[in-house]
């Protein structure tokens, strides 16, 4: 198979060396860092035209199957620091179309600052982060399993023009390499591999190479991340962000053990994460954390002037193919991110993620501004996909507007400042303190035009009477379950004599104990009598009397069984019975007692209802 596409390659190579021929790579070295779950390839190139025409581009060519794994492409002047960085002169790189383009391929063009004369060279840095390009291998791994990733690459760099000295490094997060391909002038130093330096290669050159390497790092992919930015002319600028996350490396099999977990962390669960780092903004205010079930605790938040770190943790160790949901939020002071700019107010803000650990699938960011903003105009540092919703909110009339941007395949490199301009009228703020207090004006007039109404229903008329009727029935309800309620509570005191006698094997204080609630609810007993006779006798109690007769015989049976079950405990530790035949003896009779204890509450419930 590798035979055949370097023939393939070979021979694209002849067919393009007419078009390309005025350009060659005097020196390629690419590195690779597989440090991480985004696959970063920096390539520092040094062309030279050796042609007499003036060339203003450089080509850049990439396999069809990666294409749709390239999340970020720069090009940058090399700097000589062994790594391309973010940079503000970056050249141009767009898509090409060149003609007689071979199929399996897509290319881009990089435009050079100034064309490159007979025998003129630039040396520049190429800047490729590829994601869901490591492979788990194998697929599925037990709790007790490390990681292992697959990484497939050419040792030989892919272009369309000669190249006349190439040098390949591969940087792994770990010196425990499974396997890597074997070529001429390949060896090992810890954790990196290197190939070449191999000399005059022709354009297309391939030699596919394959790593099987352990790595341990997060797996981090957020399936979707959701960014709402409402701006507030008052001073604040709230930052929400809803979080879709999965490990997306080597899925989870057989059953999951915390103890082996929390016992050994880094043997029983090395391929899971337990924590990310979300760098925020300087001067972030009223952080929090949480998802569906409420805010999680397990989060750490300290900063200074130039920073401020969140770090958190899901509620459980995220294995492979587990799946996790939560929101963080903050505020922040509007004039960091919020200028004035020929007449238009310029928010500036950052596009990414602040989790730099975080891969994620879909970005949506919405930029919410004041209600009354108008000739909105956004400039992004990358192509984005982008349209314009309404959000109504509180004391809103026609809704705020929202500015939508949408990108898939996002990556760190991606975490720039976009800038967001609108015209606002400063007399538009006061819309909503006049509606305020033009709403309680209202309120305050209603208020006192109510007071001085004569509303009130004549003390003769019949719903006056089945008025006063139904609130006399509602308060000797209320009185009973006042009642039922104390009961309640001296059953508890039984309960816990009973406790005490366990404890300490006091039986006469016990004796005592059920003396003295016998006597109270006697006395509670005699308090229900007058209530239950008055409910007895009025039509407005007619519907809810038979759940207040039915309370007051569960209670009763209740009462009458927890005497028993307490005289019967008594009893046998007069006649010094051990705990476990105490126990046989009233089992039944505590089965019963929860039971009416049950249908005790839910009657409380079902009459409060009424």
């Amino acid at each position: 198979m590798g035979l055949r596409l370097d023939l393939f390659l070979f021979t694209i190579g002849i067919l393009w060396g007419a078009v390309v021929s005025d350009l060659v790579l005097s020196k390629v070295d690419r590195r690779i860092d597989l440090r991480s779950q985004a696959v970063r390839i920096v390539s520092t190139l040094k062309v030279e035209n050796e042609g007499s025409d003036l060339v203003s581009e450089v080509l850049l060519a990439f396999p069809d199957n990666r294409i749709k794994h390239l999340a970020y492409l720069a090009a940058s002047p090399n700097e000589g620091k062994g790594k391309a960085k973010v940079s503000s002169n970056a050249y141009p790189v767009e898509a090409a179309q060149p003609k007689d383009v071979p199929p399996g391929l897509t290319f881009y063009s990089v435009s050079l600052p100034k064309g490159l004369g007979k025998g003129d060279s630039l040396t520049f840095d190429v800047l490729a982060v590829f994601t869901h390009t490591l492979q788990p291998f194998p697929e599925k791994i037990t709790q007790a399993d490390v990681q292992l990733l697959v990484f497939q690459e050419s040792a030989h760099y892919l272009s369309p023009y000669q190249v006349k000295v190439q040098s390949l490094s591969v940087k792994l997060p770990d010196a425990r390499i499974e396997s890597y391909t074997r070529l001429e002038n390949s060896k090992i130093h810890g954790s990196e591999i290197k190939y070449g330096p191999y000399e005059n290669l022709p354009p297309f050159s391939y030699s596919p190479i394959v790593v099987h390497f352990e790595s341990n790092e997060p797996f981090a992919v957020a399936h979707k991340l959701v960014r709402e930015i409402e701006v507030s002319h008052w001073g604040n600028v709230q930052v929400t962000e809803h979080y879709d996350l999965v490990h997306g490396g080597a899925q989870s099999k057989g059953e999951f053990s915390r103890l082996d977990y929390q016992a050994r962390p880094h043997v029983r669960g090395a391929s899971a994460f337990r924590r990310l780092v979300a760098r925020l903004p300087p001067r972030a205010h009223s952080v929090y954390y949480r998802d569906e079930i409420g805010n999680i605790s397990t989060s750490h938040l300290w900063g200074d002037s130039k920073k401020t770190e969140l770090e958190i943790e899901p509620r459980y160790p995220m294995f492979g193919g587990w799946k996790t949901a939560f929101t963080i939020g903050y505020g922040l002071p509007l004039h960091d991110f919020l200028f004035e700019s020929e007449g238009k107010r310029l928010l500036n803000f950052s596009f990414g993620c602040p989790m730099n650990e975080v891969v994620i699938d879909t970005l949506i960011v919405k930029v919410v501004l004041p209600e009354g903003s108008r000739d909105i105009s956004v400039s992004a540092p990358f192509p984005v996909k982008q349209w314009q919703e309404k959000k109504i909110s509180h004391l809103d009339v026609d809704g705020r507007p929202v500015v939508v941007l949408e990108k898939t395949n996002v990556v760190p490199e991606h975490n720039q400042y976009f800038q967001v301009y609108y015209k606002f009228n400063s007399f538009a703020m006061l819309r909503e303190p006049l509606m305020l207090i033009s709403g309680f004006f209202f309120f305050f007039v209603a208020c006192i035009l109510y007071t001085h109404a004569d509303l009130s229903i004549s003390k003769s008329s019949a719903s006056y009477l089945a008025k006063m009727q139904w609130d006399e029935v509602q308060a000797a309800v209320q009185q009973v379950q006042n009642i039922v309620n104390r009961c309640l509570t001296i059953h508890d005191k039984l309960e816990a004599s009973l406790s005490d006698l366990s404890r300490t094997g006091d039986i006469q204080g016990c004796k005592a104990a059920r003396k003295a609630a016998d006597g109270s609810l006697k006395e509670l007993i005699k308090e229900l009598k007058p209530l239950l006779s008055f409910l007895q006798s009025s039509q407005q109690a007619a519907q809810i009397l038979p759940k207040v007769e039915e309370l007051v015989a569960k209670e009763k049976d209740l009462q009458e069984r927890l005497m028993a079950k307490h005289g019967a405990v008594v009893d046998c530790y007069e006649k010094k019975y051990g705990g476990r035949e105490i126990e046989n003896r009233v089992a039944q009779q505590q089965q019963k007692i929860t039971a009416l204890r049950h249908e005790v509450d839910d009657l409380l419930e079902i009459i409060d209802e009424i």
